[in-house]
């Protein structure tokens, strides 16, 4: 029987030298859900999707795409599972020397020998489901955000991988297009029945859209639920980050010594 866990992780830590960045996460994205990691910058957000891509590897725990145990892989194996997987780079990171049809047919050409009619129809298909198809022959330097967004969301399912990730793919969009980008990923999760990782700090949008949200905070999973049961959360940090609040258990003022004693007033006190 199919295993529902399209991503496992379990008992993941992971570190830069002496710099512990997750501590024992545990983390699991069933097939067709919509997953939300957030958390402040700096937390480790990023290195999960690094970890579940095989870019890097836990220094304990365990990692596992579709069944597959990602450290055990050999360089063929992963690169085999990699074709499995779809990335959404902030910003989009289009090549800016390629006209939109050549950046969504870069994979195609790639990793596959469909001919060149085969591939210009799944271009165009994967361009009309974003809504981009009359943009084919445009560069990159013609689009706005929102479309250089959507036309790296087509290059992600180009090859129709099980798996998305998305870093930060409301970041810099006007509401407009962090509306339509949102329903975009809903919309294509439910429809190919991918699973969506969305890496973000925008709340309100990503609680539309997802079924799931994990927190991490200071390399842990400090809270995790539905979009209700985040909304609902009263723990001070999910509520502070949820709300948007200035101060509370990430603090206004980063650590430092007393005001008075750096601008010399304790001393002429004593």
């Amino acid at each position: 029987m199919q295993n529902d866990n399209l991503v496992e992780i379990e008992d993941v830590a992971f570190g830069y030298g002496d710099r512990l960045v997750l501590k024992g996460i545990n983390l699991t994205a069933k097939r067709g859900q919509v997953i939300a990691i957030m958390g402040s910058s700096g937390c480790g957000k990023t290195t999960l999707l690094r970890l579940i891509g095989g870019q890097i590897k836990p220094g304990q725990g365990e990692v596992r795409v579709a069944g597959e145990s990602l450290s055990q892989l050999n360089q063929r194996s992963l690169y085999r599972l990699r074709r499995k997987m779809g990335m959404l780079f902030q910003f989009g990171a289009l090549f800016t020397d390629m006209s939109v049809f050549d950046n969504v047919a870069f994979q195609l050409r790639e990793h596959t020998d469909l001919p060149e009619d085969a591939i210009r129809d799944l271009v165009l298909m994967k361009l009309h489901a974003v809504g981009l198809r009359g943009a084919a022959q445009m560069m990159p330097s013609e689009l706005s955000g929102g479309m250089a967004r959507r036309v790296a969301l087509a290059r992600a399912i180009a090859l129709e991988p099980a798996l998305v990730m998305f870093d930060e793919p409301f970041a810099g969009l006007d509401p407009i297009s962090l509306g339509v980008t949102g329903n975009l990923i809903r919309r294509l999760t439910d429809t190919l029945g991918l699973t969506s990782l969305v890496v973000t700090h925008d709340v309100q949008e990503s609680l539309k859209i997802v079924d799931y949200v994990y927190f991490v905070s200071e390399g842990v999973i400090v809270a995790e639920g539905t979009a209700d049961d985040i909304l609902a959360s009263d723990l001070p940090y999910v509520h502070q980050f949820v709300h948007g609040e200035a101060d509370g258990p990430v603090p206004f003022h980063y650590p430092a010594p007393p005001y008075a004693d750096d601008l010399g007033l304790g001393r002429l006190r004593a």
